[in-house]
């Protein structure tokens, strides 16, 4: 069933705009997501995948919870939301300051603080952090994908 809006929306009640691409998996929300490489082992033609590596400039997006706008909605096949803009949370490894530019880091999916790497530019950067964190391993915090 299509569902289409024609006017003005003046609030919305989540935080993001997203696009539903094909994807290699279904990935969990906040996994952090690249355009696909099909030099990579297992994927085959599908748009996106979660992120390799660190100060990946290949980065889209992070895997959505609750769009405020889902675009592409009615593709077919394995999919995933990806929030382009807007406030979502995102897998993290290591600590993070508030405000901190996220970057991709070498664990799979995941961001992390800007220094934890050396030298960076606008390519790599997902958002910003919208809180802290003061744990060394993998968690959960905040993020305004699309903030340079």
């Amino acid at each position: 069933k299509v569902y289409r809006f024609h006017g003005t929306a003046t609030h919305a009640q989540y935080a993001d705009v997203a696009e539903m691409y094909t994807s290699d998996a279904q990935h969990e929300p906040g996994t952090v997501i690249m355009f696909s490489d099909d030099s990579v082992e297992g994927h085959k033609g599908e748009e996106v995948c979660a992120t390799l590596h660190a100060k990946d400039p290949k980065m889209l997006g992070v895997v959505t919870t609750d769009p405020a706008l889902l675009m592409n909605s009615a593709l077919e096949g394995t999919t995933v939301g990806v929030a382009l803009l807007g406030r979502v949370p995102v897998k993290v490894t290591g600590q993070v300051s508030k405000g901190d530019r996220m970057v991709t880091a070498e664990k799979h999916g995941h961001a992390q603080s800007e220094f934890y790497v050396g030298d960076f530019n606008y390519r790599h950067v997902i958002g910003r952090a919208l809180e802290n964190k003061q744990t060394t391993g993998p968690g959960v915090i905040e993020v305004i994908v699309g903030v340079k």
